[in-house]
């Protein structure tokens, strides 16, 4: 099976050993990649929807032509940009005027829209295409006995007549990727709730994310599992630069999916780049399986 990866900017820029983690771990499950030349940022889909949404509309389409040219399927490893490929793939698709303006502009540097590919985020191929036997199946050290407090976010799952995911209220996608790997996932109170990136203001954000990283300590959980990586920045680095403004150590490690997939295949930490992150995590495997 062959799919083209769409990293996104802030994943290749600030966070490459998350695709690192990707590459590896889903060349272990059978996923074959077909790197793509060309693409630029997804674009965002809070601001710069919100300030030009034909602009916003026609970045997004000429990225997905580079897809269609190539002939297979995009596989999206952050929720912004599945949020933003997803949308305007299925309304260019669905709405022919638009497609016809947005084809238009894209006139002036040659490419076409034709509404040929699909856009996944790469743990709905996992669960989808593979399926989660197959993920299990390349286990080799199971994370028995660690408590990964379960991180959905807004995008991946709403709108879900876009997104076509997981039931938006009650999604189980993470939890049965993480059963598989040998992992428990924990559920909290705010557990869909949104990390709070997009927000104009300091405040709004910052108390988000002291809310969250309090329900998933008072879960007692080991960490931290999410599949965005401005998620992961919002709490990473996040709990740090939040925990000097209010005084407060809050210690929870954040990990993103394919690093945990990794561990359990049988990579190290340094491999799939748990080392990098600033809530160090080396604690949480000291007694696990995964470090013996």
């Amino acid at each position: 099976m062959k799919y083209i990866p769409f990293f996104g900017c802030m994943m290749t820029i600030k966070y490459p050993w998350f695709e690192a983690a990707v590459r590896r771990t889903l060349a272990n499950v059978g996923l074959e990649m077909v790197d793509v030349d060309g693409f630029t940022c997804c674009p965002d889909p809070i601001y710069f929807q919100a300030r030009d949404k034909i602009e916003w509309y026609t970045v997004a389409a000429r990225n997905l032509t580079l897809a269609e040219a190539a002939g297979h399927d995009v596989i999206t490893t952050c929720s912004g940009c599945t949020a933003t490929l997803s949308e305007v793939n299925l309304a260019l698709k669905e709405d022919q005027k638009l497609k016809q303006q947005i084809n238009e502009r894209l006139k002036e540097i040659g490419p076409e829209f034709k509404g040929t590919i699909n856009v996944r985020h790469a743990v709905t191929v996992l669960r989808d295409d593979f399926g989660i036997d197959q993920v299990a199946k390349t286990v080799k050290r199971p994370l028995e006995g660690l408590k990964v407090a379960v991180h959905y976010g807004c995008h991946l799952l709403k709108p879900s007549r876009i997104m076509r995911v997981d039931d938006p209220d009650r999604p189980t996608i993470l939890n049965k990727l993480l059963e598989a790997i040998g992992a428990e996932p924990i559920h909290h109170d705010l557990t869909l709730l949104c990390c709070g990136r997009a927000c104009m203001t300091d405040s709004i954000p910052n108390q988000m994310v002291a809310e969250i990283l309090d329900a998933v300590k008072a879960q007692q959980a080991d960490c931290m599992g999410l599949i965005c990586p401005s998620c992961f920045d919002e709490f990473d680095l996040g709990q740090i630069t939040l925990g000097r403004k209010l005084g407060k150590k809050f210690e929870v490690p954040i990990v993103y999916y394919f690093q945990l997939l990794g561990i359990a295949q049988g990579m190290s930490l340094e491999e799939v780049g748990l080392n990098m992150h600033k809530v160090k995590v080396d604690k949480i495997f000291d007694t696990s399986p995964a470090r013996a």
